[in-house]
């Protein structure tokens, strides 16, 4: 079994959101990937991009000058 790790999750209202997290974040070389969204969190479309806790200032910063359609950014252990 993997184990469970604190991840930076960001969540999207619509999968258009999600695809276009996930284009800037390799444009950028901000590491995540998209990922089912953890029952602990509920999310429009169902998918939500982790990334690894110290990538959270980029990611947020990312979201801003990118102005990417987020539902919210979350620190959570998976």
């Amino acid at each position: 079994m993997r184990e469970r790790t604190e991840k930076c999750v960001v969540t999207f209202r619509t999968t258009t959101g999600a695809m276009a997290m996930e284009r800037a974040c390799r444009a950028a070389a901000v590491p995540g990937r998209l990922i089912p969204v953890p029952r602990a969190i509920t999310a429009g479309c169902g998918m939500c991009w982790a990334a690894p806790p110290d990538a959270r200032e980029a990611v947020e910063a990312l979201v801003i000058r990118e102005r990417l359609d987020v539902g919210g950014i979350y620190a959570i252990i998976l």
